[in-house]
């Protein structure tokens, strides 16, 4: 038996290699690996670096279930080779595997990053046999063994966290035990003992429709975190069971039996599975996003938008719900440049009079709406000193859209030889060259001829599992999609590096960084609750950094000054997506508005770079506190927000890290804030009693 170790950024990866050649991965922590925290023979089944399901072959006994464990070839890929090196992020390892009957080869990619717990990996399977295999399934991420620290039992000491998302109910994080999850631990222990999976899993084109495709596992008893996001734009897998006396977890994209994806490769062939990120660290919640937020900064598109964080007015929110013309737009033009907004979003329905929603496609402004032409609006965006924006939609084209007579069928969904549509849209497959070139002309229309500089992406159809035009089945057409939808994507930045393009599916419902490694901006949500939308702005930065999550702030008409303030804590900590009818908010509440916005540009040099943390844990839509901070070496920002509930007054604890600090109320300045602050303990108490009611603290550590 031969051994080979990788440590790297406080990430220790143990490699065994049998004496029959199978390379096993026995250990990833950041403790050094202890021989006494197996409970199993560590010759038996299990620790395989990859999982891999390969058509007509035969898995050895065992009651797998579901459970992608044991699979065929997965469980004899032997040993070929191992290599390390540098490139300018940090250490890469590439290790070959083989399996001789069928000739398949894998070699996995991991990337190292300087100064971040966190390794980026794939796979890529060659055929290098003399006949065709179908792939079924092959993970990205596969380890077991992420109970085994610690002598409690697993029980007692391992939770799971599952961010759970959906149209206006998006990033509700939960914390589950084992037990809970349905997996308590049975006895004897060195044995695989069940065929139920924690699961969850992703499939179509809203990555993030019912989850975020990212997850944490805490171990109470050692005090660590491991973490992981799946970085893809469609269908995914994770999951989390038992084999042999432990628990393991893996990560994959498409697979045939959750996503109908399967590929076969011919001789010479190769596959490319999605990447995946995956870290582990001593701490807690805090620390495990802590250094998701470092990664995603790395790995993200380099751009002037995520670096100067300017200001967003979008007329939609609370607004013109979708229904601009000329004569409303200009006197919102000139209020929102007086609130200090920077870019002027012209939202849904620009392009058609009445009811659009069917007939999306075209993209030609309506001359009801703008009787002297869109130019005419955008040139008064300019003049008052603001960057003009549009929404679009272009991946898809209403059933009514005039165009649709001037696209063959091969450049929409199709299954069973019927075109796939959802919501009265038909799906755009951008594969095809004349869709690729008709979107990339619309394009080129609005940033050339019309100086568009930001363009709200949406997206708000389900087409399902795929489509069967020039693909193997639904799951492959689907995957060749997105890939394409990426590509293209990264054309459209190759030739406008200025333009800021901000990602929506209605809302947060494709929250991936296969996008946002690409899209500056996120929109979080469409929820139309500012209450509510306070549980998005809190946990928002667990799934993306702070300078990509566009927040609304959308303050009522006739709403009173501690809603106005509401709204502008939502968003002041990470990017103000304004909104509200700023024509009709006058005086004092005008006021409010502009003094956030104005003391937004005062810290959104700290927030590109801020940490965020927790002080009262990740927030839930029935919470009445919540509490998000972010932090820099020498600033913490805290926004604190009281829902309802007669608990007028609450405690939190923020890290000082040994610090002395002071602290005072920075929003709104000239409201009445009963808090006291203890420089030495950093414990702030606030007496919020005015529910719904929000302040923003900023504390200088000494």
């Amino acid at each position: 038996m031969k051994t080979f170790c990788i440590q790297e950024q406080g990430m220790y990866l143990n490699f065994t290699i049998r004496d029959n050649g199978v390379l096993n991965l026995m250990h990833f922590s950041c403790l050094p690996m202890n021989e006494a925290d197996f409970h199993i023979d560590r010759e038996g089944e299990g620790f395989l670096l990859n999982e891999i399901s390969v058509s007509g072959l035969d898995r050895p006994l065992e009651r797998h279930g579901n459970k992608y464990i044991v699979t065929a070839p997965g469980y004899r890929m032997t040993y070929v080779s191992h290599s390390e090196g540098e490139n300018e992020d940090g250490k890469t390892v590439e290790i070959v595997t083989k399996d001789d009957e069928t000739g398949l080869e894998v070699t996995t990619y991991l990337q190292f990053y300087r100064n971040v717990k966190v390794m980026r990996c794939k796979n890529v399977i060659t055929n290098k046999g003399t006949e065709a295999q179908t792939l079924e399934h092959i993970s990205t991420f596969n380890y077991l063994g992420i109970d085994k620290e610690g002598s409690l039992p697993r029980d007692e000491k391992i939770n799971v966290y599952i961010p759970h998302n959906g149209w206006q109910k998006e990033m509700s994080w939960q914390r589950y035990t084992l037990p809970e999850l349905g997996m308590a631990q049975s006895q004897p222990v060195n044995e695989q003992r069940t065929s139920k999976r924690i699961c969850v899993t992703n499939t179509g084109n809203w990555s993030a429709k019912e989850y975020l495709p990212m997850g944490c596992i805490e171990n109470t008893q050692t005090k660590t975190m491991m973490y992981w996001q799946i970085e893809h734009n469609g269908s995914w897998h994770w999951e989390i069971s038992d084999q042999n006396g432990h628990m393991y977890v893996q990560l994959c994209g498409p697979t045939e039996r959750e996503s109908h994806w399967f590929k076969t490769l011919a001789p010479g062939e190769s596959f490319e599975t999605v990447p995946a990120a995956v870290g582990i660290c001593q701490g807690g919640i805090d620390e495990a996003m802590g250094e998701l937020t470092k990664y995603r900064r790395i790995i993200r598109r380099k751009n002037k938008d995520d670096e100067n964080l300017p200001v967003i007015f979008n007329d939609y929110m609370n607004c013109l719900w979708g229904d601009p013309t000329t004569e409303k737009e200009m006197p919102m033009i000139r209020a929102a440049a007086a609130a200090g907004c920077e870019y002027y979003v012209i939202d849904a329905g620009w392009y058609a009079p009445g009811f659009w929603w069917d007939s999306v496609g075209e993209w030609k402004e309506s001359r009801e709406r703008f009787p002297g032409g869109l130019k005419e609006v955008l040139d008064e965006v300019r003049k008052y000193g603001m960057v003009p924006g549009v929404w679009l939609e272009l991946e898809v084209m209403g059933i009514k859209c005039p165009e649709l007579k001037n696209f063959p069928r091969e450049c929409f969904f199709e299954r069973h030889g019927k075109r796939v549509y959802d919501r009265s849209r038909y799906q755009l497959d951008f594969r095809h060259p004349k869709v690729r070139a008709y979107v990339t002309e619309v394009m080129r229309r609005l940033v050339e001829d019309y100086g568009v500089g930001y363009i709200k992406m949406d997206y708000n159809i389900e087409p399902g599992i795929g489509t069967e035009i020039n693909a193997e089945n639904p799951g492959d057409g689907l995957l060749g999609h997105e890939r394409a939808y990426i590509s293209w994507l990264d054309e459209i930045f190759e030739k406008y590096p200025d333009l800021v393009i901000e990602n929506c599916s209605s809302g947060g419902l494709r929250m991936d960084y296969a996008m946002l490694s690409r899209y500056s901006i996120q929109s979080t949500s469409d929820q139309e609750d500012f209450m509510a939308y306070a549980t998005v702005s809190a946990n928002a930065a667990a799934a993306l950094t702070p300078e990509q999550a566009a927040v609304w702030s959308y303050p009522m008409t006739e709403a009173d000054k501690e809603i106005v303030i509401f709204n502008m804590v939502n968003a002041m900590l990470l990017r103000i997506h304004q909104s509200g009818h700023l024509v009709k908010m006058q005086g004092e509440r005008f006021g409010l508005i502009k003094e956030a916005i104005d003391y937004y540009k005062t810290i959104r040099g700290d927030i590109k770079k801020a940490l965020p943390f927790w002080p009262l844990g990740l927030a839930g839509y029935h919470d009445e506190w919540l509490a998000f901070g972010l932090k820099t070496e020498k600033k913490m920002y805290l926004a604190v927000w009281h829902r309802s509930g007669s608990e007028n007054t609450k405690t939190i604890r923020l890290p000082l890290d040994g610090h002395t600090a002071e602290a005072r109320c920075a929003y709104p300045s000239g409201e009445p804030t009963d808090y006291t602050w203890d420089e030495k303990t950093g414990v702030l108490t606030v007496t919020l009693t005015h529910a719904p009611q929000a302040r923003l603290f900023e504390v200088t550590l000494k």
